[in-house]
């Protein structure tokens, strides 16, 4: 939890740090409004078992419309390897449209593209690289900077996807 709050501070003031030696009224000076409106977050997953590794980053940040609505981006990495089998690079990027008709509820719907790299190993020794889209469509239970939830992907292909199943849980922190 350190790690991921010091990253997370770090990322806010790199966005938001500004120098001034006098207050000057310019066309270019940034509307502080908007910067009150954005929230930095995303999700971080791990996960290891015998012979298995996978290694998520997917930081986003969402622009807060109004109570209600929020529009957003968002960046993904994700690692996998199964030993003597295969590994597995995934990188991409995501619109995410965030809609909180009560603040406990939080739906979204989000488009993912994502180039899929794999490569067998040992005897498997293939190679398939493509690139995935997701519509993902999804809800939420919210608790002041965490959302708990499941989203489903339409798009979902068996034969060709990034994801073993169009149905996924998330959890997601936004400060």
């Amino acid at each position: 939890m350190v790690f991921s709050n010091l990253t997370l501070t770090a990322l806010f003031v790199f966005f938001s740090f500004q120098l001034s030696a006098q207050k000057q009224n310019s066309a270019f000076e940034p509307n502080n409004d908007f910067w009150q409106n954005v929230q930095f977050g995303g999700g971080l997953g791990l996960s290891l078992g015998s012979g298995f590794t996978d290694i998520s980053v997917a930081p986003s940040a969402i622009y807060n419309v109004n109570q209600y609505f929020a529009v957003g981006l968002g960046v993904q990495y994700t690692y996998i390897k199964v030993r003597n089998s295969y590994n597995s690079n995934l990188y991409g990027g995501s619109l995410i449209t965030l809609f909180n008709p009560i603040p406990e509820i939080q739906l979204l719907a989000e488009l993912e593209q994502l180039r899929v790299n794999v490569n067998g190993v040992g005897t498997n020794n293939y190679s398939n690289n493509f690139w995935n889209t997701g519509l993902f469509l999804g809800a939420g239970y919210r608790n002041g900077n965490v959302t708990i939830g499941a989203r489903y992907n339409v798009l979902h292909d068996d034969n060709k996807s990034a994801y073993s199943d169009a149905f996924m849980p998330f959890v997601r922190f936004y400060f």
